[in-house]
């Protein structure tokens, strides 16, 4: 698993965001705005959260203004209250009119996920458990996702299918079977950073511990459920680590947490998380 801290600007990735909001320039702000005119931009917290992305909010002002000044005054992962006002920009007014919702798109997103990772990190304090993401992140954004999630005090499950071995339902099905999938992909283990397999019952449980993965994730079970399933894989006296999945929601989530499970993964981190309430007020110089 990994946790990583470093924002991930891809100055490439950005400039083709760029391109998608002005294909052909902006055909509003060139004809009002000169060239050479300056303004300044103020990033408005409308709504408490906890904030993340501003690295790369900055970096698309840059781009679009290697001149552009930025001043920060709140760190990544700092929650904050409504009326504060992390980032101040002055650059081109050209630069700060184009890049306003590219910047602010991003911002938003990445705190939202940030925002809803520390409550669930809040709401498991004290058991032990993990706040994991997943892989439903939104295509061409997942380093960001990722990273935003670890700023919100979780941390990344598998980047990706050349990871880490993760046998889902529909693999053990193909299979033939538990035993069977964890036979096929063992010469995977010294390629993966894990050997990790999902079971539904306490007979796919059984099959998974003979077969010694390093995880095994528990689907779609009820907290009770968990704690046996979990009770079971100490029993055996295997080092094998558990993971919760499935209907998890911050409402429930110290269950699973007290039901003793290392890991719950929560895919509603990143696929359907909220923007947070920001704004850029500019004013011009």
């Amino acid at each position: 698993m990994e946790e990583t801290l470093k924002p991930p600007i891809n100055s490439e990735e950005l400039r083709r965001f760029l391109a998608e909001d002005m294909p052909a320039g902006d055909i509003t702000t060139e004809p009002i705005v000169g060239a050479e005119r300056y303004a300044r931009g103020e990033l408005l917290a409308k709504a408490a959260l906890t904030l993340a992305g501003t690295e790369v909010f900055a970096a698309v002002f840059r781009l679009l203004d290697p001149e552009a000044q930025i001043e920060m005054s709140a760190a990544e992962g700092e929650e904050i209250e409504p009326g504060r006002i992390p980032i101040r920009v002055r650059a081109r007014a050209r630069a700060l009119l184009g890049g306003e919702r590219t910047a602010l798109n991003l911002v938003q997103r990445m705190s939202g996920i940030a925002t809803a990772t520390r409550r669930y990190v809040k709401a498991v304090e004290g058991t032990g458990a993990r706040i994991l993401d997943t892989r439903k992140t939104m295509p061409g954004l997942r380093s960001l996702d990722k990273y935003a999630v670890a700023v919100g005090g979780g941390q990344n499950h598998r980047r990706d299918l050349s990871h880490a071995v993760l046998i889902k339902e529909n693999h053990i099905r193909v299979a033939g079977g538990v035993k069977a999938a964890l036979e096929a992909v063992a010469p995977q283990r010294g390629r993966a950073a894990w050997i990790e397999i999902e079971v539904t019952n306490q007979d796919e449980l059984w099959a998974a511990i003979e077969g010694a993965p390093d995880v095994i994730l528990l689907d779609n079970m009820t907290p009770v459920q968990t704690a046996a399933c979990v009770g079971i894989v100490r029993e055996s006296g295997k080092q094998i680590l558990t993971e919760a999945s499935g209907g998890i929601t911050l409402a429930n989530v110290r269950s699973y947490a007290e039901a003793g499970v290392d890991w719950i993964s929560i895919g509603a981190l990143t696929h359907s998380t909220p923007s947070v309430d920001l704004s850029f007020e500019i004013e011009p110089e």
